[in-house]
C-alpha cells in the first residue's frame, strides 16, 4: 500500500470555503473514481491553522495515475472548483508526498 499525504495552505479565512468544498462534492467525485481517503485533518497547534492535512490510500503509483488522473479531469470536479471559487481563490499551496509504510508500522 502506498499513503499519499496532502497539506493544503488556504488563503486566510479560506479554510471554511475548502471543508465545504470536501464535505459537498469532492469525497462523492473521489467516490465516483474509486479513490480511497485514510483521514482528514486541521492543524490544531503548528505553523498554520489555515492548513488542511489528509491521506489517500493507493495499491501502487498505476493505480494513483490512473485515478488521480480521471478525477482532475471529470467535467463535475471542473464545475465544483469553480463553484466553490467564485468568491476567489481558497487554496494558496499544495504540498504532497507518496510515503510507504515501515516494516513497524500500525498502518500498513
Amino acid at each position: 500500500m502506498i499513503y499519499e499525504m496532502r497539506q493544503y495552505r488556504c488563503v486566510p479565512g479560506r479554510l471554511p470555503a475548502l471543508l465545504k468544498r470536501f464535505e459537498t462534492a469532492t469525497l462523492k467525485l473521489w467516490e465516483k473514481h474509486g479513490i480511497r481517503q485514510a483521514g482528514f485533518f486541521t492543524t490544531l497547534i503548528g505553523e498554520s491553522n489555515q492548513e488542511l492535512t489528509y491521506f489517500l490510500a493507493w495499491e501502487s503509483l498505476a493505480e494513483r495515475e490512473k485515478k488521480w488522473g480521471a478525477f482532475m479531469t471529470d467535467p463535475d470536479w471542473m464545475d465544483a472548483r469553480a463553484k466553490s471559487e467564485a468568491d476567489g481563490q481558497i487554496v494558496g499551496n499544495i504540498v504532497s508526498q507518496l510515503l510507504t509504510p515501515t516494516a513497524f508500522s500500525s498502518v500498513k
